[in-house]
């Protein structure tokens, strides 16, 4: 009900003793009020200044400046502000007093309160409740009609204005005998029936029978649609059906299923499983599922909210697993569903190894695939502190964001091969193929097959299908064509065309073929001479010649020997399997003032061959080649020669020394100098050895 301080007068002027009788007189007609409370300096209350209060001062013939002290009725009947609204009606009914002064707990005065306050709130609680009444019929699903001690409608709401049929102005005021005879003789007889079916209404129709105010009997009817009631039936009908198909299925399951409700309460479990575990339903039914499987781990899912299969497990030497599933209504878990698996697990379990055998199998190929057609190193993989290489990186790194062609020069065995893996990794063709072509190594004949592929039957002895060639597998990505000095010069034209076309044909082919490729190009020869000597188109030379950079040989940078001893000693303690700490002072000495004629390669084979025969934990001095120690060594580091002869010297001894040990097998020689076969050659003609 209302709380007293929503239903008092507030105070706001204060009377105290001293109030003049005007003063008073100008309050009570301002306000309207019957009384006014005095209080003392404190606020508390100490009397009041009724109206019969006033008229004794008149009476008296006070003066209007006379002090309202004397007329205080002292006295006072005041109400607690935290009284209830029983209390305070108790107080209203019994009071002969119009108006009463509320007080606090400090019996401070807070206002007044009257019987027409009362029943003002009164009122206003009563018109409150009505439209809430009213809103709550309006939209109840349950139609109501009342009726008077007249059994006339005296008020209906919409639904049963729509079940009748009738408007709601032609319903008020309607005799109920006109409106549902059906039900008319009955209420005569007593004042309330039980329910009954209205089947013209589809309805169960309720009646209660209420007092009015002149103590006359009226009635009020609420009707039930019977199709809502209908369509829970036939929805509950469903359920029992649904549940009915449920316990059917998990009856006659090939596996172990269990069902649990939101509580984790076993509601269904299938036989198989029961016998599996030797258990009785009527034990295990309603019972917590974690209580009586716990290896099953139910709960888990109540938590993940995630479907999960467990590791194998095993009961009486049969092998199962569980498929723990979670049961999910509007992003809730309500249940969840065990289903164990055990018959033909073994078979299974077999069928699967194959397929991740298989699996496993096609990975592999599939990442070697990805690996032949990838760049493997970055710039982090090319060791130097060399200024000189320092910057070449940086103006490399700058060149990779392009889209233009580069040429890497340098002698055998300097790294130009990383040089251009570092180039494509550190461009935006990064996510595409990096295609290697070594002019060099593939037959002059199928090098143009190579490049360009071929359709089917292009030639005798061809794929029946075709091949695809380099271009069509670098197509987005980067082709990286090593020795390039070393191309035909009728391949060279084919390949200007590509280059200025971005187009080739497929030997045998008629089909032109789009390709969007970068070129990075490589050699170890001076171009510049092969094109003065007719051995190097000039116009394919300033098509590759856009970006150039030199990598300097190993012995103009003697500063990254050293670090690079350190950096190869890891990767070839971890390749073959030694435990090298380090390098003797003399052995180092020797690597440290070797001219290096195959560089980093050459290096990198050295150690590989030394790390591979020493045997007291670091490398000796006998552990190097033969042609870099002891009385040769002198040949090809003479003292009195300049730089560049020491180093040619040098190189032609290493050559002359790898062909003598190999007995002229030019293969062998290769690989002890660390250089490519076709970098043999070149050199065996510029020294002229046979």
């Amino acid at each position: 009900m209302i709380p007293l301080k929503d239903m008092i007068t507030p105070v706001q002027d204060s009377t105290t003793i001293h109030t003049s009788l005007k003063e008073a007189l100008e309050i009570m007609k301002q306000n309207g009020w019957n009384l006014l409370p005095v209080t003392d300096e404190g606020d508390k209350l100490v009397g009041v200044f009724t109206r019969s209060s006033l008229y004794r001062m008149i009476m008296d013939k006070r003066d209007l400046e006379t002090s309202i002290e004397e007329y205080i009725k002292k006295k006072v009947s005041t109400l607690p502000i935290t009284a209830t609204y029983e209390e305070v009606e108790g107080i209203v009914r019994t009071s002969r007093v119009g108006t009463g002064v509320v007080v606090d707990h400090g019996e401070r005065v807070m206002g007044l309160f009257t019987k027409t306050d009362m029943v003002l709130s009164l009122l206003k609680a009563t018109n409150t409740l009505k439209e809430q009444l009213e809103t709550v019929l309006t939209h109840s699903t349950i139609g109501v009609m009342m009726t008077d001690e007249f059994e006339r409608v005296i008020y209906s709401n919409e639904r049963v204005c729509k079940m009748l049929g009738i408007s709601t102005s032609e319903l008020h005021s309607a005799e109920l005998l006109t409106v549902l005879p059906e039900i008319g003789q009955a209420i005569k007889h007593t004042d309330t029936i039980q329910p009954i079916k209205l089947d013209r209404l589809k309805a169960v129709l309720t009646m209660i029978s209420y007092q009015n105010e002149r103590n006359r009997v009226g009635h009020i009817f609420l009707f039930q649609d019977l199709s809502e009631v209908e369509s829970i039936a036939q929805e509950l009908e469903s359920v029992k059906s649904l549940k009915l198909s449920l316990q059917t299925a998990i009856d006659h399951a090939y596996d172990g299923i269990m069902m649990t409700d939101e509580k984790q309460c076993i509601q269904m479990v299938s036989p198989s499983l029961l016998e599996l575990f030797q258990m009785e339903q009527k034990n295990i039914l309603f019972k917590k599922a974690d209580n009586v499987f716990p290896q099953f781990q139910l709960s888990k899912v109540y938590e993940s909210e995630t479907a999960e299969v467990s590791d194998f497990k095993e009961i009486n030497g049969i092998k199962y697993i569980v498929h723990r599933i979670p049961i999910l209504q509007d992003g809730k878990v309500v249940g969840a569903i065990g289903k164990i698996m055990y018959r033909q697990l073994n078979e299974v379990s077999e069928l699967f190894k194959k397929l991740q055998k298989a699996e496993n199998k096609a990975n592999y190929y599939h990442s070697q695939y990805q690996k032949a057609e990838s760049a493997k190193f970055t710039w982090d993989h090319i060791i130097s502190k060399d200024p000189y290489m320092e910057k070449l990186k940086k103006s490399a790194v700058k060149a990779a964001k392009g889209r233009s062609t580069i040429l890497i020069r340098g002698e055998s065995g300097t790294g130009k091969e990383l040089f251009a893996h570092a180039v494509h990794n550190s461009s935006a063709r990064k996510e595409g193929k990096f295609v290697v072509v070594n002019c060099a190594a593939i037959p002059e004949d199928l090098l143009e097959s190579e490049f360009f592929g071929y359709e089917d039957g292009a030639f005798t002895g061809a794929r029946n299908k075709g091949k695809v060639g380099k271009f069509d597998l670098a197509n987005g990505g980067t082709l990286f064509l090593d020795e390039i000095g070393d191309m035909s010069l009728n391949l060279q034209a084919k390949l200007l065309r590509v280059l200025q076309e971005r187009e080739f044909y497929r030997v045998g082919g008629t089909k032109r073929i789009q390709v969007d490729v970068r070129i990075i190009a490589a050699t170890n020869r001076n171009l510049e001479e092969m094109v003065k000597e007719g051995t190097f188109r000039e116009d394919l030379y300033y098509r590759l010649n856009v970006i150039s950079f030199h990598i300097p040989p190993l012995r103009d940078r003697v500063g990254d020997i050293h670090l690079l001893i350190g950096k190869m000693l890891t990767e070839l303690n971890a390749a073959l399997n030694t435990s090298i700490t380090g390098m003797e002072p003399q052995a180092s000495a020797i690597l440290e003032t070797y001219q290096w004629p195959g560089n980093v390669r050459e290096l990198r084979n050295v150690l590989e061959r030394a790390m591979t025969f020493a045997e007291h934990g670091r490398v000796q001095l006998e552990d190097l080649p033969e042609y870099m120690v002891g009385v040769r060594r002198e040949k090809y580091i003479p003292t009195y020669l300049p730089e560049e002869k020491m180093a040619e010297s040098a190189e032609r001894n290493a050559i002359e020394n790898a062909l003598e040990k190999t007995k002229g097998n030019k293969a062998k020689a290769a690989r002890i100098l660390g250089i490519s076969r076709s970098g043999l050659y070149e050199k065996i003609k510029k020294y002229q050895l046979i």
